[in-house]
């Protein structure tokens, strides 16, 4: 039997005690990546603890996997799938495109989902059947945008930058098709497409946990998000999703297509 949303937002109410109070004060930052620069935070380490206290007391049979500390359980039919703050690079620079996403897959498929911002007071969750978005108080549903082709479209990435040298091209094709491009917002742009504002987002290198809480976001919404193959989206890496099926078709045509 799958929680009902009373329980998404006791989780989402707990992660906000723990990253509100810490969004836009001065902060210890860390450095996950010897390499680069992946940034996490105490609000990180601190959110993922409240959540998985309640899904570990609530769903003890479940299992998690999470960014921050760890996974237990990935066996099991029920699985939680944690990320505290999408968007740290967001956070730590004050901008409210961050997001709290959890996920509840289901034999390894995506059931449910929740992307909450709370600084903005938007909270969006997908479930089977419909998806919709909770601003202060008022739920709305939500829909995504249809007939839209690719030339007309607007497109969103976090950055070009996130694309190994072999996938850059094949994204810059997908940029010079569209509308409009625009750069940033992770999470928050995949809400956008399920809200209708925002038409596709293509990126690369993406974990299950950057992923599994928008997956049911998106397809409740009426969306669609694939891997660049087309296979299901729920372990992450290169990512499209798209508001109609006609218009993921056509970016994944030009995501593959043979130069």
């Amino acid at each position: 039997m799958l929680p009902d949303i009373s329980f998404f937002d006791a989780i989402a109410e707990a992660a906000a005690a723990e990253t509100l109070p810490r969004f836009r004060m001065p902060a210890a930052i860390d450095n996950k990546h010897a390499g680069g620069f992946d940034p996490v935070t105490e609000a990180d380490r601190a959110a993922e603890v409240a959540i998985r206290r309640l899904i570990t007391e609530r769903y003890p049979d479940h299992g998690i996997l999470g960014e921050e500390h760890g996974d237990v359980g990935l066996d099991r039919d029920y699985v939680w799938v944690i990320d505290p703050i999408d968007g740290t690079r967001a956070f730590i620079s004050g901008l409210p495109v961050w997001g709290t996403l959890v996920g509840l897959y289901h034999k390894g498929r995506a059931v449910m989902g929740m992307m909450d911002q709370p600084f903005t007071g938007e909270r969006f969750i997908g479930r089977p059947g419909s998806a919709s978005v909770r601003r202060h108080g008022q739920v709305s549903p939500l829909t995504s945008r249809k007939n839209v082709s690719l030339d007309q479209a607007i497109l969103m990435t976090t950055s070009p930058s996130i694309f190994a040298e072999e996938l850059e091209p094949c994204y810059r094709r997908v940029e010079e098709s569209v509308q409009l491009a625009r750069y940033g917002c992770d999470c928050y742009a995949y809400a956008m497409v399920a809200s209708g504002y925002i038409d596709l987002v293509v990126e690369a290198g993406l974990k299950a946990y950057d992923v599994g809480g928008l997956i049911p976001l998106i397809e409740e919404a009426g969306g669609v998000i694939t891997t660049w193959s087309g296979d299901r989206p729920e372990n992450g890496g290169s990512i499209v999703a798209a508001g109609s099926a006609d218009l993921h078709a056509a970016a994944l045509d030009v995501l593959n297509r043979a130069d």
